[in-house]
């Protein structure tokens, strides 16, 4: 028995989790259907380095006596 025709191809799911993960996700897994549909199911944000700006407010904040 044949398979039938093939939804999607694995650059496809590739695709859509280098997208998430640049996107600053953390993909916790990829669901496809039987139709083709790719869902990027993620765990929430990943914490990045503060940036300059970051330092930059909190030293302001620190001197100023603000939490």
């Amino acid at each position: 028995m044949a398979r039938g025709p093939c939804t999607f191809k694995q650059r496809d799911a590739t695709r859509a989790a280098r997208a998430a993960i640049a996107a600053g996700l953390i993909v916790q897994r990829i669901e496809i259907d039987k139709h083709g549909k790719i869902v990027v199911v993620t765990a929430g944000q990943a914490s990045a380095a503060p940036d300059d700006l970051d330092k930059e407010l909190s030293e302001f904040e620190a001197l100023h006596g603000q939490d």
